[in-house]
């Protein structure tokens, strides 16, 4: 008998930390999405900067030439 539930308890520990595995891979994997997704917007956000850095220097530059 005590063999039997020292079994059991062994095979719902076994399967509570083959769950606990799945969802740590699953965070792992969320996390590794949402990281792509912050160094695309990072990167999208880099080129905007750039693009009205441009514009303004050209707007400057514009300025500087009407006066």
């Amino acid at each position: 008998m005590i063999v039997i539930v020292w079994q059991l308890a062994a095979t719902w520990r076994a399967r509570m930390l083959a769950a606990r595995e799945q969802q740590y891979k699953r965070l792992a994997e969320k996390y590794a999405q949402l990281l792509e997704d912050n160094v695309e917007l990072h990167r999208r956000s880099i080129e905007e900067l750039t693009q009205a850095r441009k514009s303004i220097t050209s707007m400057e530059k514009m300025m500087r030439e009407i006066e």
